[in-house]
């Protein structure tokens, strides 16, 4: 298999990199729609299959289907195999392809490879690509393995084993698809909230996969060598660090006596650090999150705004540009004239985009609130909640995804394919090439604050 050179027509690297994602959803859309896909043998809607398929190849987790009683095997195979290529990115699976065929990558392909791969470094694009790959492998097999002696003794080994292999990609990938069905429809991880070995295997899956591939790079290459890693790395293993404990108490503290009333000392301290952990894109969930408090609703909102990490499998506006923000804020306020950091100074270009991120998710939120809400007329904290949900590519729901009418799913489906390839990414992929103006503006002050 090789890469198309599209070296004949004037798509951009980013655009060809979200037709590749959208081709990746229209096949979804159409295997899921076979009556093999379901366990009715029966054709499932197009319009709701479509939903799955982005939400899967998006690793998003939004359902209006409980995926353990509609989909059969084979429609749980499609949905892991789109949740597999979502997270690990269609780019560098076709690569991966071409370098077991033996087939020489070129400089267009790998040009293709860098923007896919999110990484700021220029060589060794297929060296990283082959240690993501395999660090893939190693991390959801042996997450399948641990979920496996638990899985198996209460499902079965065959199950079991699915079952382990299954929930292990999913985290891993930062999806949020789940098979426990089972257990009452869209129940996700609620009948192993005091469950040890599950819960900590999905939260180790969840953090591995959305601390973003350069920060392992680094960890391989300097292993705990704080001071040798590169300044992307320290801003992630810090501000994540900061997110996961400071969630971890806000949520303790403020569902103590809400969605987490119902059981012991002991299980609302682990319910506590699952949340805080999957409110980071992840999706599952371990306590009902249609009993969470306004303060809970809010600490989980604002977690799954900032999301994971960049070249990561989560989404998310990332840590990165909301450390950034922070860090221009701090020189601002003390007058400085650039923002530095572990004795570094950050680009102002870097700033600039950081800003432009931010204010994107903001307004994509805030126009799809508005128009589900007029739609819909559900309270704003239940639309609000599934519109961050989408556009940060979580996939918590407090359980009105399936309730809401086409025209809000397919609101949601864009704001998962957008959130999936980055607002940034998508507004420059797909707007109108201009030529620059060689001259430069007269300046003019305005107040601003």
């Amino acid at each position: 298999m090789k890469i198309p050179s599209f070296k004949n027509n004037k798509l951009s690297y980013t655009r060809i990199i979200a037709l590749f994602f959208l081709g990746v959803i229209i096949l979804g859309t159409l295997l899921l729609t076979l009556p093999i896909s379901s366990k009715s043998r029966e054709w499932t809607p197009l319009l709701d299959c479509a939903f799955t398929a982005t939400s899967a190849t998006c690793v998003t987790g939004l359902i209006v289907y409980d995926t353990f009683s509609h989909w059969s095997l084979f429609g749980q195979a499609v949905l892991i195999t789109l949740i597999q290529i979502g997270g690990l990115g269609v780019m560098t699976i076709i690569t991966m392809f071409s370098v077991f065929m033996k087939k020489k990558i070129s400089l267009h392909e790998r040009k293709l490879l860098i923007e896919s791969s999110g990484t700021v470094r220029k060589s060794g694009i297929i060296k990283l690509l082959k240690q993501i790959v395999t660090g893939t492998l190693i991390f959801e097999g042996t997450g399948a393995l641990l979920l496996a002696t638990r899985f198996c003794p209460e499902f079965g080994f065959l199950n079991g084993l699915w079952y382990s292999v299954f929930h292990s990609v999913s985290a891993f990938c930062n999806a949020g698809f789940d098979l426990m069905g089972r257990y009452g429809a869209f129940s996700s991880l609620t009948p192993f909230v005091g469950d040890i070995t599950v819960n900590l295997t999905i939260c180790a899956l969840i953090v591995i996969g959305g601390i973003g591939y350069l920060v392992w790079q680094d960890v391989l290459d300097f292993k705990f060598k704080f001071k040798s890693y590169s300044l992307q790395t320290k801003i992630v293993l810090v501000t994540s660090a900061v997110l996961l404990l400071g969630g971890w108490l806000l949520m303790l503290v403020s569902e103590w006596n809400s969605s987490m009333a119902e059981v012991g000392t002991g299980q609302k301290i682990l319910a506590a650090l699952f949340q805080s952990v999957t409110s980071r894109t992840a999706g599952f969930n371990t306590v009902p999150l249609d009993r969470l408090s306004s303060a809970g609703l809010m600490t989980m909102l604002t977690l799954m705004l900032i999301g994971g990490s960049p070249g990561s499998t989560a989404g998310g506006v990332k840590t990165t540009t909301v450390a950034v923000l922070i860090i221009e804020l701090i020189a601002v306020t003390r007058g400085d004239k650039s923002a530095t950091v572990f004795k570094r100074r950050l680009e102002e270009d870097t700033v600039k985009k950081a800003g432009a991120i931010i204010t994107i998710y903001l307004l994509a939120v805030i126009l799809a609130t508005i128009f589900i809400g007029a739609i819909e007329g559900l309270p704003l904290g239940a639309v609000l909640f599934e519109v961050v949900s989408a556009a940060a590519t979580v996939g918590l729901t407090t359980g009105i995804t399936s309730s809401l009418s086409a025209v809000s799913h397919i609101i949601l489906m864009l704001l998962m394919y957008a959130g999936r390839l980055g607002g940034l990414t998508l507004m420059i992929a797909f707007a109108e090439r201009k030529q620059t103006a060689m001259l430069t503006r007269p300046t003019e002050k305005i107040q601003i604050g």
